[in-house]
């Protein structure tokens, strides 16, 4: 963690930053939570973040007394506090301290800024592996902080040898943990439409090819497509070669995922110019 944070109205040094211990962001997991990344000392696709985070908070019944603008300056300014050429920026709107210690009221804002390692070079040469898991993340339109299930159950992914998770409910797949999902069939590129997350990634992905479905997709077609991949801000364009034991496509990285992570990535120097 960098040296200055945003913490209830004002910058302060990190470290100093507090919660109340009876927040219902901490007794009761209720909270939202945002992430991009800065290229250049430049937020990237900052807009988009901004937007999100403002629904989310409307959407949960949460006090943001912040607008876009005001939001956008203090990011700015930590940025040069913090001398954040390139890292994470993580916004966190708590539930607050409430009578009945469960309903939502006035919360804390934090913004902190963080170092960001991506994952490591091997895994997009070779790509990773995930393991399904039967399940549906609630309210998925929205970035929770209630992270217990994915958080609990890392230890077995990683004991697998696995990067994460795909949820999947009735045959019906939706998401990655921390992730979205597409999937590459004869060419022709396809992503869930329901119980997910709109990732910012994700959205330039459809940007990058039009042409995407977005539609159902069945843990069957998941495992037979020639090429799989997973999108977030973190991990930009990820290859998965393997779900479970089952092997996508060659087992390895396929051409339409190569062409896109280097498109996005001209995308990122794009937009932080």
């Amino acid at each position: 963690m960098k040296n200055f944070c945003f913490a209830n109205d004002t910058i302060i040094e990190a470290e100093k930053a507090s919660i109340h211990p009876m927040d219902i962001g901490l007794i009761r997991g209720y909270g939202i939570f945002d992430f991009f990344r800065t290229f250049n000392y430049r937020p990237l696709f900052l807009n988009d973040y901004l937007d999100r985070f403002i629904r989310s908070a409307e959407k949960t019944h949460l006090s943001l007394t912040l607008n876009k603008e005001e939001l956008r300056s203090i990011i700015h300014e930590l940025i040069a506090k913090n001398d954040l050429e390139a890292g994470g920026i993580r916004m966190v709107l708590t539930g607050g301290v409430s009578e009945n210690h469960f309903s939502p009221t006035k919360g804390s804002l934090f913004i902190f800024c963080e170092d960001l390692d991506f994952p490591a070079k091997e895994k997009y040469e070779k790509g990773v592996k995930l393991l399904a898991l039967e399940h549906v993340r609630a309210i998925a339109d929205i970035k929770t902080t209630n992270y217990a299930l994915p958080v609990w159950h890392s230890a077995t992914w990683k004991k697998e040898g696995a990067e994460d998770v795909i949820y999947h409910l009735n045959n019906i797949i939706s998401e990655s943990s921390r992730s979205n999902i597409f999937i590459v069939k004869d060419g022709q590129i396809s992503t869930p439409d329901k119980h997910i997350l709109h990732g910012i990634t994700r959205k330039r992905v459809l940007e990058l090819a039009p042409d995407t479905e977005i539609r159902q997709i069945t843990l069957s077609e998941l495992l037979e497509a020639d090429e799989v991949f997973m999108t977030s801000t973190t991990k930009k364009i990820l290859p998965v070669t393997s779900i479970n034991e089952f092997k996508i496509g060659k087992g390895n990285p396929g051409p339409r995922t190569k062409k896109l992570l280097t498109a996005f990535e001209a995308m990122e120097q794009k937009s932080s110019v």
